[in-house]
């Protein structure tokens, strides 16, 4: 992965993780589960993450087949 690419994977992923613990807090300390448009834009990140991956991986398999 080139330094840019890595770089933003690293900062979809603390995203990611920060929303999540979050959304974790609210519901073991009051039981209050996450609002659906929370969900939908936490599964749009990992979506996001997902595209910049395969992505990258599809480059370095095309390289490689030449």
């Amino acid at each position: 992965m080139t330094q840019t690419k890595r770089e933003q994977v690293i900062s979809h992923i603390r995203y990611l993780r920060q929303e999540l613990r979050e959304m974790h807090l609210g519901i073991n300390e009051d039981d209050l589960f996450p609002e659906p448009g929370e969900l939908r834009s936490i599964m749009a990140q990992f979506e996001a993450l997902l595209e910049l991956i395969e992505g990258n991986t599809k480059i370095q398999s095309n390289s490689e087949a030449a």
